[in-house]
């Protein structure tokens, strides 16, 4: 199950995959894949629009790691820089529950989360760099929220789309969405229409060939 179809464009990113949307980012000449941030469980689906936050090192006295949910709206993805760090959380079982009591669409972030085992229970789509148990309380510390945050050597700007699954995550700017999603979606198309040709008796390179499978990728 895809969590959160907020508007028309969600809805349609959330009927594409990240592999598509891939494509048709490179195509494009747009770069909206989320390096090494990766679903905790494979089965976890997710759409929504992003809600930013970007972290810092604690301060003296140190300042809080997460008292923003309240402000997310539902149906929104949250989006956490903590600069790829991986020796504090910044997300955890707190978090975690009131996010899906919310109805929040899931969490992101450049760096790990704990508690693991709530938002598996829940089918909460949470994507990390990876887990660990040590808290980020003073620690790291929310410097803003609403900014531009870098995750996973990509751009992120709030209200950006946001799309999960398996294979990890993609951003779609928002000057840029419509023309990601037009192109993800005939490079869908081909590709199941080469499958189609498949099952119907056609050779694999002949499919690919009629339905210009070498070039979909290829930037215009």
């Amino acid at each position: 199950m895809i969590k959160g179809t907020p508007d028309a464009n969600v809805a349609r990113a959330a009927k594409l995959d990240t592999a598509s949307l891939s494509d048709a980012m490179d195509k494009l000449g747009v770069v909206g894949q989320c390096y090494r941030i990766g679903p905790r469980v494979p089965s976890f689906r997710m759409a929504g629009r992003a809600f930013t936050v970007l972290y810092g090192p604690a301060a003296t006295p140190p300042g809080t790691v997460g008292d923003f949910i309240d402000d997310v709206p539902p149906g929104h993805v949250i989006v956490l820089d903590n600069g790829g760090r991986d020796n504090a959380t910044v997300w955890g079982d707190i978090l975690t529950e009131v996010a899906h009591r919310r109805g929040i669409a899931g969490t992101v972030i450049d760096g790990i989360c704990r508690d693991v085992a709530l938002c598996t229970e829940l089918g909460y789509p949470v994507y990390s760099r990876g887990h660990w148990m040590r808290t980020g309380k003073d620690r790291v510390q929310v410097e803003a929220t609403n900014v531009t945050v870098n995750i996973g050597d990509a751009r992120v700007s709030p209200g950006d789309i946001m799309r999960g699954d398996a294979d990890g995550v993609v951003v779609l700017p928002r000057e840029h969405e419509d023309r990601i999603l037009e192109t993800a979606e005939t490079i869908q198309e081909a590709e199941n229409g080469i499958r189609r040709a498949v099952r119907g008796g056609m050779r694999l390179d002949e499919a690919r060939k009629s339905h210009g499978y070498h070039k979909l990728q290829s930037k215009s």
